[in-house]
């Protein structure tokens, strides 16, 4: 279990603090509005009135305990660097930020945060692919081109190999894992048989997936 701060209660703030506690977290809520730290009071682990851009306040919030904190203001990019300047000034190393806009992200790539989240951005980028690939449930970029995808396999694949589905891709694509109701595979050899309704997780280039997806509709 870890210990997170998450600055800026709105929407995006919000959602990620209760993930947090639902994954089994603690998270300090921050919020200068008294309203909205006193309206989650009872869903986070804590929840504290505080202006983020003052220094001196920010050093009441034993900050050095969190595992991470996760600057959530992403309207007033005044107030997100301000935060963030303190946050530093600190020696908090671990600083994730929610960027809203292009100018927003060059600056803060200057101040050598851990992390700059788009969540609009992202959160279109997932339409876009779910829109596209529609059997395909979820997708993770693992970095140097690779990603994991999640598809459940159609009635068309239904007694199909792992062979089978991957021919002619089977250098560039690997079965992670098979999930069938309560059981969970990870030794997926060519000769492994899938069924209607299994879950899988496939790693791969963009391009190699790209070519698969016709035999998974």
């Amino acid at each position: 279990m870890a210990h997170f701060t998450v600055i800026g209660l709105g929407r995006f703030g919000v959602a990620a603090s209760l993930e947090l506690i639902y994954l089994g977290h603690t998270v300090t809520g921050v919020d200068k509005n008294s309203q909205i730290a006193e309206k989650y009071v009872d869903e986070l682990t804590q929840a504290v009135i505080c202006d983020a851009t003052d220094e001196h306040s920010l050093r009441e919030l034993d900050l050095d305990a969190s595992d991470a904190v996760v600057v959530a203001i992403g309207e007033d990019m005044e107030s997100s660097l301000l935060c963030i300047l303190a946050l530093k000034n600190l020696g908090v190393s671990e600083i994730w930020v929610k960027a809203s806009t292009k100018a927003h992200h060059t600056i803060v790539s200057k101040l050598g945060v851990s992390r700059i989240i788009h969540p609009e951005e992202e959160m279109g980028i997932r339409v876009a692919q779910a829109l596209n690939y529609p059997m395909v449930e979820d997708y993770l970029s693992v970095g140097h081109g690779l990603y994991v995808v999640e598809i459940q396999v159609s009635a068309g694949l239904n007694e199909s190999t792992a062979g089978q589905l991957l021919i002619d891709s089977e250098e560039e694509i690997k079965v992670v894992m098979v999930k069938r109701e309560q059981q969970i595979f990870t030794q997926v050899g060519r000769d492994f048989v899938l069924m209607e309704q299994d879950t899988l997780l496939l790693c791969g280039t963009r391009e190699a997936l790209k070519l698969l997806a016709p035999k998974l509709g």
